[in-house]
């Protein structure tokens, strides 16, 4: 028989086992790093909008498709900047041009100079640390591959071809992060079109 004391434990911990359960979804918070440039026109609307390819973008089928995906990834930050999508290219008041990139890295710690042993580990304050024990080598989580992921966008006159606005973000963490490249993009977007060439931090919400 449960005590009203023990009836109580058992559905906190009930609820905190649902609360891990489901912690891994819903929405969160993205940081990136961000940079822009260029004049966009104080007295003009952001209108219309259509895609740029570059021929290296459309060379073959893979980079199309991950064209394709780009484009996917980016096409809600310009709605939410104030675009639309166009019929076409010939009839967009912008052509948008995109770029990404993500970089693997395998983190060296005694590159950090404030690392040193303790205990027969590698600690630094920067990785965390490494050290042997009873099953072998224990390896710290801070110590997985890590990923540098960067978007572009670049806006131009459709009818002059003149460049107005680009802008650039970037962030690092342990997953490849194709998932990351729309609050990426959203971040990118998030300032314009206030321009700052100064690279600095910007969080914006997205979802699991």
């Amino acid at each position: 028989m449960f005590t009203p004391t023990r009836r109580l434990v058992l559905t906190s911990l009930s609820a905190a086992a649902l609360l891990a359960i489901t912690g891994c979804a819903g929405p969160y918070t993205v940081g990136a790093d961000v940079s822009s440039y260029g004049s966009w026109p104080a007295d003009r609307k952001p209108g219309t909008f259509a895609f740029d390819r570059l021929p290296s973008q459309q060379q073959n089928d893979e980079a199309t498709k991950r064209q394709t995906a780009l484009e996917d990834a980016a096409k809600a930050a310009l709605e939410k900047a104030g675009f639309k999508p166009a019929a076409d290219a010939k009839s967009a008041d912008i052509l948008v041009t995109l770029g990404a990139r993500v970089t693997a890295y395998d983190p060296v710690p005694w590159d950090d100079p404030l690392w040193w042993r303790w205990r027969g580990r590698l600690l630094s304050p920067r990785y965390g640390y490494i050290g042997a024990g009873p099953w072998g080598w224990r390896q710290d989580p801070f110590f997985d591959r890590r990923y540098d992921r960067a978007v572009a966008v670049l806006l131009r006159d459709r009818a002059s071809g003149e460049a107005l606005y680009e802008t650039h973000a970037s962030n690092e963490g342990i997953s490849a992060g194709d998932a990351l490249l729309t609050p990426l993009f959203d971040a990118a977007l998030a300032e314009f079109p206030a321009v700052n060439p100064k690279s600095h931090r910007v969080s914006v919400q997205a979802i699991r």
